[in-house]
């Protein structure tokens, strides 16, 4: 049911938003992540379509405090939020606050998590990418590691006609998580990259956290490990 607050962890909640249509009438399903911090609050990641229910179930969490889209292409619903939570404090990936110019950003995200969550989770930057540069996320507290577009696994049958043929030959449907053929093109510098992606398997990662697919409750950094083969060469 959509707008229901799921317990995926200590410290943090899972939700399924509407299913949005991108570019060539490809449908993608949308999910956001709630983490209390230790010190206090919320931390909304990737915020879905703000509904009455779900913002009450929000509401019984905690305070919201910071709402963060994690790539330039997550954020068709963060000016809702930001309306509904005024004194919310909004962080912009790289390339969003030129697309967004309606919405107030309060810092930006890079390499170094902000003093307010540096406790509670850890996060890389995934640059030089054509598409989109991504923050990747770590939740220490449930060992949750948190993909918005580089990772994917839509289920057998998500895609309909010739749009299930593309989707089959770019990974999006695969065996298991996998990185989009698209997104591997995409990177300019793969010394950039295959730096900051062994920054992300040096975490203790049980579990893997998808905007595009059902999460993985076990063996985590293996199943990360797996999917970007093709950049670590391991």
């Amino acid at each position: 049911m959509v707008g229901i607050l799921r317990e995926f962890g200590p410290g943090i909640w899972i939700a399924d938003g509407p299913t949005v249509t991108a570019a060539a009438g490809f449908h993608y399903p949308t999910r956001m992540a709630v983490i209390r911090l230790s010190g206090g609050g919320l931390f909304i990641w990737s915020p879905v379509e703000l509904t009455d229910e779900l913002r009450a179930e929000v509401d019984g969490l905690g305070e919201v405090r910071f709402l963060i889209p994690p790539n330039s292409l997550h954020h068709v619903f963060l000016a809702d939020w930001q309306r509904s939570y005024t004194d919310a404090k909004v962080y912009a990936p790289p390339g969003l606050r030129e697309k967004r110019g309606d919405i107030r950003f309060d810092g930006d995200l890079g390499d170094t998590p902000d003093t307010d969550w540096a406790d509670d989770l850890d996060q890389v930057v995934m640059r030089g990418n054509r598409i989109t540069i991504e923050i990747v996320f770590f939740h220490r507290e449930s060992r949750t590691v948190l993909f918005t577009d580089l990772i994917q696994h839509f289920r057998p049958g998500w895609f309909k006609g010739w749009r299930a043929l593309v989707a089959r030959l770019d990974l999006m449907v695969a065996v298991e998580p996998s990185v989009p053929r698209k997104f591997r093109a995409a990177f300019t510098d793969w010394r950039a990259a295959r730096a900051a992606i062994q920054r992300v398997l040096a975490w203790p990662a049980e579990k893997v956290l998808m905007a595009h697919g059902e999460p993985v409750t076990e063996n985590g950094q293996a199943v990360v490990r797996r999917a970007f083969r093709w950049l670590v060469g391991q």
